[in-house]
């Protein structure tokens, strides 16, 4: 615990903290605010009625005694359905209002339609999301105009979803179909019982064998019993001219485990297994893709910690460059894993299946304190980092490398590859650069083989320069 004490004492140097503080709130906009907006939205024709026994939306709000909608009800639309947006000063006022247009273009889209009913009112939200884009500029990349429709269409769904049905909105995205399910059904089955795979391990074999199996269908082979040789290797060339030579080890690894069971489940009349080599990788071939803590610096200087979501970001991105967590481990955590007494932060379940404390960084204590005071939604779960729009949930191992990745664009920092594992790269050059030893980083970091740190003492350029103008008698 004292190596671990100094390493992140360490990592937590005033020097790389965010040069000026950006912790004052804005002023929170009172609710009187919500309810004259509510108004404004009636006053914008968006709870009229449109005549001709057209369907409106003012049509699914209660209404009061004098006929007219009720206003706590707008109010409490216009805090949920479209709260938490990421909120600009200056003209434009608070984001959080922006889909109060949209749903008043749709209320009278419906109506021009003569819609009576809620259901043919939501049938008409494609049409009406390829009518409200055609109104707009039509030289915006594409981008762009992806964006303006996912956000049309949301906030359309959001409206329907909260107001009309009364539930939380959740995207209508079909889950894929498990590969080869028909043939091989019991595959995925084996890799979580047998093989004792973790579900992110089971998730890219289902990547790999779903591509195999449109290659397959693409080929004419829809019957596993009939592979061959030749099949196999155009999948393979066809392969190589996309991914690079660890995601190739990857795919041949998962065909080679697949075609062994399927063999073993009598599927295939052959072991073909023998017939796929593994591409050579060579082992310290790579170098880290870390980044100078000059910057790590510029990163952290990007953050807006004034909103909500910089100070999510805030303090996961201090995370992931102070202890070098990956996004896996940061998204995992909850709030029992903070233990404020003893100023200790556990990670649990890492990639070596085992637990690690860490001394709590002030710097990092006081972002998390500043994220669950003015951020973090009030919800029953103990996940530590959630979604800031609705629908809400914990934040995910994609959405925590993103973070990384966006705020590492925002600062123009050129890196391949840019993510969470920049980051954690980062962290560990630092201290190899410092002088720690390589056992000591690689405790500290949670990496289970002393050669995963290895790779680090490549870039150390300063002891490297000290051996090439050496004389040889110290290598004795």
């Amino acid at each position: 615990m004292t190596a671990t004490l100094v390493l992140s004492g360490f990592c937590a140097l005033p020097g790389y903290v965010a040069s000026h503080r950006q912790s004052i709130d804005f002023p929170r906009r009172p609710s009187k605010a919500a309810a004259h907006s509510a108004r404004a939205v009636e006053s914008a024709h968006l709870c009229s009625p449109y005549g001709n026994g057209g369907c409106h939306v003012g049509a699914f709000l209660p209404q009061t005694s004098d006929g007219r909608s009720d206003h706590g009800l707008l109010a409490w639309v216009s805090d949920r359905a479209l709260r938490d947006r990421p909120v600009r000063t200056g003209v434009l006022g608070p984001q959080r209002y922006s889909g109060v247009p949209i749903l008043t273009e749709f209320g009278e889209f419906t109506a021009a339609r003569h819609a009576d009913s809620v259901d043919r009112a939501e049938m008409l939200l494609d049409a009406f999301v390829v009518d409200w884009l055609s109104a707009r500029r039509l030289d915006r990349p594409a981008d762009a105009r992806c964006r303006d429709r996912n956000f049309v269409r949301c906030t359309v769904r959001h409206f329907f979803s909260l107001v009309v049905w009364g539930c939380d909105y959740h995207p209508d995205k079909a889950a894929w179909a498990k590969p080869f399910a028909g043939q091989v059904s019991g595959f995925f089955e084996y890799l979580r019982e047998e093989r004792g795979l973790r579900p992110s391990s089971i998730h890219h074999s289902e990547h790999y064998l779903r591509r195999f199996e449109r290659y397959l269908d693409l080929v004419g082979c829809r019957d596993l019993g009939a592979l061959g040789l030749p099949v196999i290797t155009g999948f393979i060339t066809a392969s190589a001219q996309e991914f690079g030579s660890r995601a190739m080890v990857c795919l041949a690894s998962t065909l080679r485990v697949f075609l062994r069971y399927a063999h073993r489940e009598g599927v295939l009349p052959r072991d073909l297994t023998r017939l796929i080599e593994i591409p050579q990788h060579y082992q310290m071939a790579d170098i880290p893709r870390s980044i100078g803590w000059d910057a790590v610096q510029r990163m952290l200087d990007q953050v807006e910690r004034r909103s909500v979501v910089g100070r999510r970001d805030y303090a996961m991105l201090l995370l992931m460059v102070t202890y070098g967590l990956r996004a896996r481990e940061v998204a995992a955590l909850t709030l029992d894993d903070l233990d404020w007494k003893r100023d200790r932060l556990h990670v649990r379940e890492r990639k070596a299946d085992h637990t690690t404390a860490y001394p709590l960084a002030p710097v990092i204590g006081e972002a998390i304190i500043d994220y669950l005071k003015n951020g973090r939604p009030n919800v029953q779960s103990r996940m530590l980092f959630w979604r800031h729009l609705p629908p809400r949930s914990p934040m995910t191992q994609a959405a925590v490398s993103s973070v990384a990745s966006k705020y590492l664009h925002k600062a123009g920092i050129p890196v391949s590859r840019p993510g969470s594992h920049t980051l954690r790269h980062a962290c560990v050059q630092r201290l190899v650069d410092s002088g720690f030893p390589l056992k000591t980083v690689g405790d500290y970091i949670g990496h289970r083989s002393p050669s995963s740190t290895m790779v680090y003492a490549k870039v150390q350029v300063d002891a490297l320069r000290e051996v090439a103008l050496g004389d040889g008698e110290d290598l004795q």
